[in-house]
């Protein structure tokens, strides 16, 4: 049953005490098999050498048991605490482990005399407002649009903000009221501000009320500019409300977690949806990393659950408020009960600072809700057991390494760019785009960098990203980039954060990829700018020989037109060098062969034919050309 002798075993067995603390179970090469916590360590410990009826899964790990540990704590509390610390530091095989991901996007509201609107992920800054967290940055690209939309707020940097002189692109498109030229003053900028807040906070059918009178007044007053605006306002918020109709619940309910864990062909997944301020912002996937639930694991949902309920929300090293990342509300598709899960609830409400509470069995909208994330986990399991062989597991690795949400991998767009030039000459762009699982050829383009110094890459960075991205906002759904790659290090990304700014798209798309000692694939540093950590992957991921492929062919496609292009500039440059040959002799020269080409490889007699060509000048040309 156990590797320890029956003696030592029932003399280290006398020893434990019968309080609460956490066990550890080593196997022969040292390594920790297990982590559990108990309200008494005498008791739990001693059941998995006394039970008969022991499951497949807990048998197989007592057959290696070699030696235990204990740590006493004062309470089952600091039990839980410190088993959730060690299962995450040591990843013990017979542990559910879930991805240790806390880097939700939140929609931040700066603390600026003219607040600025924005995607965030990082260390939070008290002089900001925060909301969220959302599950994904679809999520808060969405409501970041919405608020553009109804709104106006600006989403530009504050260096950019300050030294504006004319408004941009986002004003002429009505997005942005353009306080950064003085189109509106300090007080009218501040209502809107407080307006979206409101609405962030659920306060919808206020904020139309408050939007309706302020209409009136305006068109009492006859200033009836302003009533259109307010009146194309509330056309657009009421339009969204509509549209969202089966998402949201009435005013002021709150916060909201729904929690459905699935289990199907050894695979296990809990899928969580998030609903703040009164809407239901959307939903992710999380399956356990390192672990496949065999047919005879005899894992239960609510076992599931609880772990994932542990790691996800009680982690007193995130960076997130805690307030915002716990609701006061959890759905959950099964019953979670016992002393246990008692021990969990308290501590998440000591936590989080607001009292917690479990909800099985919902009504309403939440009914929906939970039917909704059920439905999701299991559409997410499917989709990930036939997500296998080559490519696709390349595109998985990637979209877990970079904590990408997608529904299906057949979503993943990426879009990479390099920058090609020979000592400054012919200074070529490429765009190139992976989607559905391959690379779009149909959809490389290539940008001809023009007003620039010679081989000043940092502008034509910012010259191609900015003619890319200029009408992000119009940009259908399934084109916008989930991914945008950079082919080089930190001064290439930092002008694609800034490019980005200003066109107010979320940063978080940019990941920069820095060649390695003599660009050795493998070696890489994938770079970003929105507070994540630099990250080194490895020669033998399958992310990288994914990144890796797309940025060769990147490379190649820009390589192969700056060539072209330094041939055709090389040889009519050649052309214009002759003395005699201005511009009306050189269309027709071109127009009569057909191009350069035709031109260089014309004879002597034949140059003479063309209108304009003395037989000094068509020997000149001659010359010039061979």
């Amino acid at each position: 049953m156990t590797n320890l002798s029956p003696e030592t075993l029932q003399k280290d067995l006398k020893r434990i005490p019968g309080l609460p603390g956490v066990y550890r179970f080593f196997d022969e090469a040292g390594h920790i098999l297990y982590v559990g916590k108990a309200k008494d360590l005498k008791k739990r410990v001693s059941s998995y050498f006394q039970r008969t009826q022991l499951s497949p899964r807990i048998e197989r790990m007592v057959k290696r048991i070699i030696r235990f540990e204990i740590t006493v704590t004062r309470t089952e509390t600091e039990a839980l605490i410190l088993e959730n610390n060690l299962i995450k530091e040591h990843s013990p095989p017979f542990n559910i482990l879930f991805r240790d991901d806390k880097s939700y996007p939140y929609l931040m509201v700066s603390g600026h005399d003219y607040p600025r609107l924005a995607s965030y992920r990082g260390k939070v800054d008290r002089r900001n407002r925060y909301f969220g967290p959302f599950p994904n940055s679809w999520a808060v690209r969405n409501s970041v649009q919405i608020l553009q939309k109804v709104f106006r707020l600006r989403t530009c940097e504050d260096s950019v903000f300050k030294n504006r002189s004319r408004p941009c692109l986002l004003h002429q498109i009505h997005r942005c009221s353009a306080p950064c030229v003085g189109m509106l003053s300090k007080d009218q900028y501040s209502q809107d501000v407080q307006q979206a807040l409101r609405f962030l906070e659920g306060d919808h059918q206020a904020v139309l009320a408050d939007l309706e009178v302020e209409m009136e007044e305006h068109s009492v007053a006859m200033e009836f500019e302003m009533a259109a605006i307010i009146r194309d306002r509330i056309a657009d918020l009421s339009s969204v409300l509509q549209q969202q109709a089966m998402d949201v619940v009435a005013d002021g309910e709150g916060d909201v977690d729904i929690l459905a864990a699935e289990i199907m062909d050894g695979n296990i997944c809990v899928n969580l949806a998030m609903v703040r301020g009164g809407r239901h912002l959307g939903d992710r996937a999380y399956f356990p990393r390192g672990i496949k639930a065999s047919p005879d694991a005899t894992y239960h949902p609510s076992e599931i659950l609880e772990t994932f309920i542990q790691q996800h929300y009680l982690d007193i090293d995130t960076n997130a408020e805690p307030s915002t990342l716990l609701p006061s509300v959890l759905i959950t598709n099964v019953a979670l009960k016992g002393d246990s899960i008692d021990v969990l609830l308290q501590s998440l409400t000591e936590h989080s600072t607001r009292k917690v509470q479990l909800l099985h069995q919902p009504q309403g909208q939440g009914k929906y809700w939970l039917s909704m994330a059920e439905g999701n986990a299991k559409i997410a399991l499917l989709r990930r057991i036939s997500e296998t062989g080559g490519q696709l597991a390349r595109v998985r690795a990637l979209a877990d390494v970079l904590n990408l949400d997608l529904e299906h991998l057949d979503q993943l767009r990426i879009e990479c760019f390099d920058i090609s030039h020979t000592s400054g000459e012919a200074t070529q762009a490429s765009c190139v785009v992976f989607a559905k699982n391959e690379m779009q050829s149909s959809e490389y383009r290539r940008f001809n960098i023009t007003g620039i110094t010679g081989g000043d890459d940092y502008a034509a960075m910012r010259q191609v990203l900015t003619r890319r991205y200029s009408n992000y906002q119009e940009i259908p759904p399934e084109k916008l980039p989930h991914l945008v790659l950079i082919d080089g290090g930190k001064g290439q990304v930092e002008i694609a954060r800034q490019v980005f700014s200003e066109l107010g798209i979320d940063i978080g798309l940019i990941v920069g990829v820095a060649k390695g000692e003599d660009r050795k694939v493998g070696l890489e540093t994938l770079i970003f700018v929105d507070g994540r950590e630099s990250l080194i992957l490895g020669q033998d991921s399958q992310a990288l020989m994914l990144i890796a492929h797309i940025r060769d062919e990147a490379h190649r496609f820009a390589i192969t037109g700056m060539r072209a292009k330094r041939a055709k500039t090389r040889t009519v440059s050649r052309l214009e060098e002759i003395e005699g040959i201005g511009a009306k002799r050189r269309q027709k020269l071109l127009a009569r062969f057909g191009g350069i080409k035709g031109v260089a490889n014309a004879s002597i007699e034949e140059l003479l034919s063309v209108e304009g060509i003395s037989s000094t000048l068509a020997e000149q040309i001659y010359r010039q050309l061979h």
